[in-house]
């Protein structure tokens, strides 16, 4: 009964509680569903700025979601197109050599054309710069190359890396449409360093094609199979060429190294790549080294991107592996740029949504799809160019694919001269940063098992395949997070000396044990999975601790207080697995209490009828409380029993 102060006393006892644990007033289930969908598809409330508005405005703000250009357009200034054009300049002079670095060439130009006008329009993020995806590139090629057994350059192989463009793009944009792009998110940050490291390594090795000068090259995407191609080719290594690819790639490492220690020069690496292609090309003509073994890329079509919507085979009998390839390379390539969008968003501090640059990619490898575009998404090396060139809005992803344009109707034939091992030069340059060595020390110092995942990825990725690195590391990962959930931690708490709280004694060495009582911590939602682990985790600590108290001969237990704080759900058969742990102690003679129980915990209890059966004076706000009630109880009902038994004598 209430008390008119505020506290409250228990009926069945007598026991006073400074406060009782309330259970939430009950909500119509129309209600709780609506709740329920908002927090796993909207958690930022996207739809917020729809509120009270007329139908016209909604319609606006409607397109200027999906168009973020609508938003940023009209109040577009001078002084954002000087420094848009200053930083579109800067990432054109990476997509073009990083484009012709492409195998075939002119689908790199082609897929820095198309793709950065559509993000322009549809992207959130003012900073990112997209391209064509190295490690993208070599999982359509592994995957692909399984089940088509000809050169990189048959038309079947293109038509089919088209195709399975075109399905990661549909099914990049169904994500964002849906609102899962949370999907992404089970790539852990250790997956993701330990395949892109294992795949940078991979793809370092097979430009060792063109620094060594070979023709002929192995289509494995391991590093086994790729040595070996080298090494059993001794004999048609062309020293000029060896020498030229180690010149040029020592030239941009340098420049690297000098932007990364002074940033505000950083115009000196981003022009390094175009600056190697024409002395390159200039070295190639004036010495006549493509007469003594120097290959060159010879003449590249000259035009805009041709249309491939008519050559897309949807009838294919590989049509299977190209859906299966689009989904994998459509959940990959989105998870390294939307982390590189928000980790440049977080600095000029702006929004990203993720399933809004989920569409965007996806619209973007859709449109790339039908006009001879592999491939896309946020680069790393790009953005960061963009990012210190001080770009304003994602117009200087315009400006890049107006001088792509350019190159592309004028400038094609120029390129004629440029040699294959200053493009391997500029693919291995940035492919090195990739391997984060430094990262992989960071997840072993912090998390052994991250580290394991991590190194899975990366030893499937170079000595597997692709998909077999990736398997291992997603499932691995997956195996983590249901252990989490299956094996949650109980912790043994005491009270933290001169205070009255408690807390773990591993985490609280000073913190002292209460006699006669066994406070344990939960910190998991109580669900099927991990109901029978807990059932027998709390009868194992109760055992220690009644064996513990005998052997010290000291007071025995009588209360078992779980703290359920962190216990943010449970269900049915958690509810079981509490009644039959509390069936368990009292034949033992023990009594269990639960501590600060959340909303959801206790209106579940409430519903399945477990508090009436637990009884309400067992459940207390804190573990202070609990204590304390316990205590009351324990030296109150003492001398009763001790005045019945002499009464009786």
């Amino acid at each position: 009964m209430s008390m008119g102060n505020g506290d409250y006393k228990y009926p069945a006892t007598g026991v006073e509680c400074a406060h009782r644990v309330a259970v939430p007033p009950l909500q119509p289930f129309t209600k709780t569903l609506k709740t329920s969908l908002k927090e796993t598809f909207f958690p930022d409330d996207p739809l917020r700025q729809f509120k009270n508005q007329p139908a016209s405005r909604k319609f606006i703000l409607g397109l200027q979601y999906l168009f973020p250009i609508l938003e940023w357009g009209p109040r577009y200034s001078l002084q954002f197109l000087k420094a848009d054009l200053i930083s579109g300049i800067c990432i054109a002079s990476l997509a073009i050599p990083h484009g012709i670095a492409n195998q075939p060439p002119i689908l790199g130009l082609y897929s820095s054309f198309v793709p950065p006008l559509v993000y322009a329009m549809m992207g959130s993020s003012r900073d990112l710069a997209v391209g064509t995806v190295g490690v993208g590139s070599l999982l359509m090629a592994s995957m692909l190359g399984n089940e088509v057994k000809a050169s990189e350059h048959s038309q079947t192989y293109l038509h089919l890396a088209f195709l399975a463009t075109f399905f990661a793009g549909v099914f990049q944009a169904s994500l964002g449409l849906l609102r899962l792009g949370f999907v992404v998110e089970f790539l852990s940050h250790a997956t993701i360093v330990g395949f892109m490291g294992g795949a940078a390594t991979v793809l370092c090795l097979q430009q060792l094609k063109g620094i060594l000068g070979l023709d002929h090259f192995t289509h494995g995407t391991d590093i086994v199979s790729v040595m070996r191609s080298v090494f059993t080719q001794t004999h048609q290594w062309r020293w000029e060429s060896g020498v030229l690819g180690c010149c040029f790639l020592f030239f941009l490492m340098l420049t690297k190294y000098f932007t990364k220690r002074k940033p505000k020069f950083f115009w000196v690496s981003a022009m390094a790549p175009l600056t190697s292609v024409i002395l390159g090309s200039l070295l190639v003509y004036l010495t006549g080294a493509e007469r003594h073994g120097v290959q060159v890329i010879g003449n590249l079509k000259k035009g805009l991107n041709p249309f491939s919507l008519s050559e897309l085979p949807f009838g294919s009998p590989y049509l299977s592996t190209a859906i299966k390839t689009g989904i994998v390379t459509g959940i990959i390539a989105p998870a390294e740029g939307i982390a590189v969008g928000r980790s440049f968003a977080m600095s000029k501090n702006y929004p990203i949504d993720g399933n809004k640059e989920m569409i965007a990619f996806g619209m973007m490898n859709i449109a790339g799809s039908c006009t001879s575009c592999c491939l896309t998404t946020g680069l790393f090396s790009r953005s960061e160019v963009n990012f210190n060139a001080g770009c304003k809005t994602a117009m200087s992803n315009i400006v890049m694919a107006m001088a792509v344009m350019i190159t592309l109707l004028f400038l094609t034939p120029l390129l004629h001269y440029t040699p294959i091992v200053v493009l391997s030069s500029i693919s291995i340059a940035p492919m090195l940063g990739l391997i984060d060595y430094d990262a992989a020390i960071h997840l072993w110092k912090v998390d052994k098992f991250d580290f394991i995942v991590c190194m899975t990825a990366y030893i499937g990725v170079g000595f597997g395949s692709v998909e077999i690195g990736l398997v291992l590391a997603v499932a691995i990962s997956l195996l983590r997070m249901l252990l989490f959930v299956a094996r949650p931690r109980t912790s043994v708490l005491g009270n933290i000396p001169n205070s009255k709280i408690y807390g773990s004694v591993d985490q609280y060495p000073a913190a002292s044990t209460v006699p006669g009582f066994l406070i344990l911590e939960i910190d998991a939602p109580i669900c099927f999975a991990n109901a029978g682990y807990l059932r027998e985790s709390i009868l194992r600590w109760i055992y220690e601790e009644e064996d513990k108290l005998e052997a010290a001969g000291e007071s025995s237990l009588q209360y078992v207080i779980l703290a359920m704080g962190a216990v943010g759900n449970i269900d049915t058969s958690g509810i079981s697995m509490l009644e039959e742990v509390k069936k368990s102690m009292e034949r033992r003679g023990l009594k269990l209490v639960l501590a600060n129980p959340g909303g959801e915990v206790i209106k579940k209890m409430n519903k399945s009828k477990f508090i009436g059966v637990l009884g309400h004076e067992w459940i207390h706000l804190t573990v202070g409380e609990a204590v304390g009630a316990c205590n009351f109880m324990l030296h109150t009902c003492k001398p009763k029993a001790m005045a019945d038994d002499s009464s009786m004598v």
